[in-house]
């Protein structure tokens, strides 16, 4: 009888073991695609456009799930607000003096380079674009989620929130001076290439 039972929980703790390093392995090649995928911006948000041209088909071709196209303008509106704003907001910065102009980037090329860092770097934005859409997509294969609604005040109310938020987003641009882009950091030439006929050591060439 005790062999019984210990041989069942034996099996039972093996068949757990197996399905956790299933689970394991499964993350391990998850994560290992998004390091190879990092450098290659552009494919990725090709990838992700594509992603997003097969869910607004979906929408057009079978005219449903209204709500879950909303929801998801909703959430990317959200996302592409953080990745234009600084991660630490001049307004909230409990370090930055009462006369101070807030974090610009340079706007003349003698001036300090200064990267803009954002609140949601550009590899999570894609990451979320891509997920939150690949899970609309999902949604629009269950009846459930297609709620009926009469859409053009859904495309309206959408359009009213997103220039509120971006009037609102340009004027703190505005107001704290700094731009959600960075240019190439600036490369001067070496001795050699200056004795050779090049520019001079003060001047600096775009990348």
């Amino acid at each position: 009888m005790m062999n019984e039972d210990s041989a069942s929980t034996s099996t039972s703790t093996s068949g757990g073991g197996g399905v956790k390093k299933f689970f394991l392995r499964l993350s391990q090649i998850y994560q290992s695609s998004l390091d190879r995928s990092t450098p290659h911006t552009r494919m990725r948000w090709v990838f992700a456009g594509f992603v997003l041209l097969l869910f607004v088909l979906r929408i057009f071709i079978y005219q449903g799930w209204y709500i879950v196209c909303y929801a998801l303008g909703i959430y990317h509106l959200n996302l592409f607000i953080a990745f234009l704003t600084p991660k630490i907001d001049p307004e909230f910065d409990p370090y930055a003096q009462e006369d101070d102009e807030g974090p610009n980037l340079p706007r003349h090329s003698n001036e300090e380079f200064r990267p803009f860092i954002r609140r949601l770097p550009e590899f999570k934005f894609w990451l979320s674009v891509t997920k939150s859409t690949a899970i609309g997509l999902f949604c629009t294969f269950f009846d459930f989620f297609n709620v009926p609604v009469f859409w053009p005040i859904l495309v309206m109310y959408f359009i009213t929130l997103f220039c509120i938020t971006m009037k609102r987003q340009i004027k703190h641009m505005i107001k704290y001076k700094y731009l959600p882009f960075t240019r190439n950091k600036p490369r001067y030439q070496r001795v050699s290439e200056v004795a050779g006929g090049g520019p001079s050591i003060g001047g600096a060439s775009s990348k």
